[in-house]
This record gives structure tokens, sequence and C-alpha cells, in this order.
């Protein structure tokens, strides 16, 4: 599970790269494959990341959608950085990655986020996420 675990640490850190650089996140995946591919230092980016990022990027307008409209009296572009990051790949993970089941997806959303943001980040996470597993039938079927 440690290979998973670390995967997902890698989609958050490439999902925060292109959140950072306001550039889309697939040409910020490409650049890391390209860098593991140049430089045998570099850890190769599994199948497991790419699917994540890759999911994501499909999925970034509806995902943002939802991170909005439940995630009361927080913007978007208000919110901390990391916290935004972990809550959109685990809303990925938990809606639309069956493999996974939800409470993996929201601990390891949590993980992150007790990793990667503050002190108060962790109960918000699970919060949003939480509250996006009761409603997963319906948001899967909103997707328009």
């Amino acid at each position: 599970m440690a290979a998973r675990s670390n995967a997902r640490k890698r989609a958050f850190q490439i999902l925060f790269e292109a959140d950072q650089r306001d550039v889309p996140v697939r040409e910020v995946l490409a650049d890391w494959i390209r860098h593991a591919n140049a430089d045998v230092r570099q850890p190769p980016v599994n199948a497991f990341t790419m699917d994540l990022v890759e999911g994501y990027a499909e999925k970034v307008n509806r995902i943002d959608d939802l991170i909005v409209t439940y995630a009361v009296d927080w913007e978007l572009d208000r919110m901390p950085v990391a916290d935004r990051n972990i809550l959109r790949l685990g809303a990925y993970e938990l809606i639309w990655v069956d493999e996974t089941p939800d409470a993996v997806a929201i601990d390891e959303a949590v993980q992150l986020a007790k990793e990667f943001s503050t002190d108060d980040s962790p109960a918000f996470v699970n919060g949003l996420l939480a509250r996006f597993k009761d409603l997963k039938p319906s948001l899967r079927r909103g997707e328009g």
C-alpha cells in the first residue's frame, strides 16, 4: 500500500505545481515524466500517479464546481493551495475511482493534509470529502 500512497503524493505534487505555475496539469505531468526518463536519480512516474492526474484532468471543471458548491463559505481561489489540490485529488479518487474504497480515499487525503498543510486542514478535508462520499451517487449522475 505504500506504493499507492507514494503515487498519490506524487499526483498531489503535480497538481500543486500546475496550480502554482498556472499551467495545465497534463503539461506538468509530461514534464515530470520527461525528467524521470532523463535522470536516473529521479524516480519514475508510476501508472497509478498518471491515472490519478489524467483522471483529474478529465474532470477538472466538475471537481472544482463540486468543491465550490459544498465548501461552505470558501471560494476556491481563497483556499490554501495545498488544501485545494488535496481536495481535487481526493474528490476525483473518491467519486470516480471505484477500485479505491471510499474510506481509503478519504484517509489518504487527510494524511496528505497532515503532511503538507495547516493544522486545521485535515478536519476540513475530511469533512468535505465525507460530504462527497454521502452524495456520491448523485454527484456521479450529475455529470451532465
